[in-house]
């Protein structure tokens, strides 16, 4: 447990707002940022120095909850509010695997790089509405690009340089980019992991290579020295508050993944759940090991940006001794990570030889912790909190998490989001201290359309009635302890988080099934005992007799050519049928309860 002082409380952007509304009790500052939220947004709106082309009538239009309208009438471009700090503080401190070097760029050279990258998108005959695809590692330049594409009005197809080209295929197909940034390979450790030759089996159209090898191109290709213009003036292109910026993907229970595009509002979610829950001040450095292929590549980007702070990138491995070197060289003050890390770390207990006192906070998403790993990490800085913080790529930020002014309780959350509020359903459907979380619109962030889906379809329709709320589906399964605070117990639908990665069952039971020896299957994700990150268990029903180890080794195998290296596979059971519903639909609960009962 962490309690905050009276003095470290005082020092909080979220107590200074907090002071300035009038109010000395978080509870009581939490109530009326939902129960006045055009108060609230307008107060976090003007607290974040969002810069307007044109200023809004009115912060939010909400005769439609499930539409509402934010930022009514504005004109804008969220990019002009990630340059407001002074121009010769650092933007981004940079470090690489295996070299001790940290390179450093100001937000004055970051904001030229930007506009030269964006005159090129124009050079080679990209226009507002267009798109780009961003497949490569988090660095200097997929920051720069990223920033670039949105401030010349184009929109970022941000894909996981884990994919395999399969799944890059899938989200190429989706948007159709007509011109896609990658690497020549990628570096870990002693490997050298191809990423042109991924992009390339995607079909992508037209590619930008980053780095110049050894490699040979296509004709339509490019190398980074010959794309990028040396125009560093750049006019940026304002926009319409719910206009597209980014397509980001989530996997959801249907198999193909959800084309969730963000807009410049969902940014400035971003920003706030920085501002309040996380505590970003100006010059604060702040890293979290991720990719712009996840809502947290560009959350990190808008979250720091926009209040004033400093980008840490490290480009490798964050279980090597180097991240935990380059944490403590460039004085990181809040640091992210996804449970699945921290379990590493204390395993090899590799990160307890580096000094980092000058961390302010943690803070840990993705998938479920435990509370004993999430205790080691507090101890690796000097028992600092750690803010459990839930959400989604539809939300562009968080619903549930943690705040610096309240007692920090290791794998707990200590409130909903500022701004937003959910209701938990049994499943009787009625209100639970445990089951199903239903998001109560309207809240900034939350997306309005899918590129490839049903929108109402996949979050409202069906939904429980409560005190004549409309609800939105999320899918978590949340439990509100005797104390108040919450704990996320893993998902309710046939979704799940695997090493912070979102997938559907219904994606690795496809590529499952199309095994020889295997006529059907279902993939559950279970907890560990004492809590943690999910572990994937897979039924399946044999076409014939087979080898429990074999046939364990070989989809695993499959997995990791055709879907994502990343996904472990914990255990198969051999079964002779699957439980299914009247209308045939496979009982995954069932399969749950019944494994974590075996174990």
């Amino acid at each position: 447990m962490w309690k905050p002082t009276r003095d470290f409380i005082q020092k909080t952007n979220l107590f200074k707002i907090m002071q300035q509304k009038g109010f000395d009790n978080y509870e009581d500052f939490y109530r009326w940022s939902v129960r006045k939220r055009k108060n609230f947004w307008d107060t976090t709106v003007k607290a974040l120095d969002i810069r307007f082309d044109v200023p809004y009538s009115t912060v939010l239009d909400d005769t439609n909850p499930e539409n509402p309208v934010w930022l009514k009438d504005a004109r804008l471009n969220i990019v002009e509010s990630c340059f407001k700090a002074d121009k010769n503080q650092t933007a981004i401190i940079y470090g690489k695997e295996n070299e001790k070097q940290l390179n450093k760029i100001t937000y004055d050279e970051l904001e030229k790089y930007v506009n030269r990258i964006a005159n090129s998108l124009i050079d080679n005959n990209l226009q507002k509405g267009d798109a780009i695809g961003i497949d490569m590692s988090m660095n200097i330049e997929a920051v720069a690009i990223y920033l670039a594409a949105v401030k010349a009005g184009i929109t970022v197809v941000t894909v996981a340089d884990s994919f395999t080209p399969n799944e890059i295929k899938v989200r190429f197909d989706i948007v159709r980019p007509k011109l896609v940034f990658t690497q020549d390979y990628l570096i870990r450790g002693s490997k050298k992991l191809p990423l042109y030759d991924k992009v390339l089996e995607a079909g992508a159209e037209k590619i930008v290579v980053i780095e110049n090898s050894d490699i040979r191109l296509r004709r339509q290709d490019l190398f980074w020295e010959d794309f990028l213009s040396y125009n560093e003036n750049f006019e940026v292109v304002p926009a319409a508050p719910l206009d597209t910026t980014t397509v980001l993907f989530s996997s959801g229970t249907t198999g193909a993944p959800k084309a969730i595009p963000w807009n410049h509002t969902t940014a400035i979610k971003s920003a706030a759940d920085g501002f309040y829950h996380h505590d970003i001040q100006t010059g604060n450095v702040v890293a979290w090991p991720t990719n712009l292929g996840w809502m947290m590549g560009p959350w990190l980007i808008y979250a720091t940006l926009i209040n004033n702070g400093t980008i840490a990138l490290f480009e490798g491995s964050p279980m090597s001794n180097d991240f935990g070197q380059f944490i403590q060289d460039a004085r990181v003050n809040m640091l992210g990570i996804v449970p699945s890390i921290v379990r590493a770390w204390k395993n090899k207990g590799n990160m307890q030889q580096f000094d980092w006192s000058s961390i302010k906070c943690f803070s840990s998403t993705g998938e479920s912790s435990n509370p004993v790993e999430m205790e080691y990490l507090m101890k690796l800085a000097d028992n600092k909190p750690i803010i459990e913080y839930c959400g989604g790529t539809e939300i562009g930020g968080g619903y549930v998490t943690s705040t610096l002014v309240q007692t920090n309780i290791p794998s707990t959350f200590s409130t909903p989001a500022l701004g937003s509020e959910f209701v938990i359903v049994n499943e009787n459907g009625l209100p639970s201290n445990k089951g199903e979380v239903f998001l109560i619109p309207p809240a900034m962030g939350l997306s309005h359309k899918l590129l490839n889906k049903n929108h109402h379809e996949v979050y409202y329709a069906g939904t429980p009635q409560i005190e004549g709320k409309l609800l939105r589906r999320h899918g978590d399964y949340l439990v509100r302890m005797d104390n108040g605070y919450y704990r996320v117990m893993g998902r309710t639908d046939d979704s799940m988080n695997l090493g912070g990665i979102k997938v559907s069952s219904l994606q690795i039971e496809e590529l499952v099934n199309s095994h020889v020896a295997v006529i059907e299957s279902a993939a559950i994700a279970v907890s560990p005992e004492n809590g943690g990150p999910s572990l994937l268990v897979l039924y399946i029903v044999p076409n014939g007799i087979v080898d429990k180890e074999l046939i364990q080794h070989e989809l695993q195998k499959l997995i990791k050519q055709k879907l994502n290296p990343l996904f472990k596979i914990h255990d198969v059971v051999i079964t002779n049928k699957l439980p299914r519903t009247a209308s045939n639909k496979i009982m995954r609960r069932i399969l749950r309860q019944e494994y974590q009962k075996q174990v």
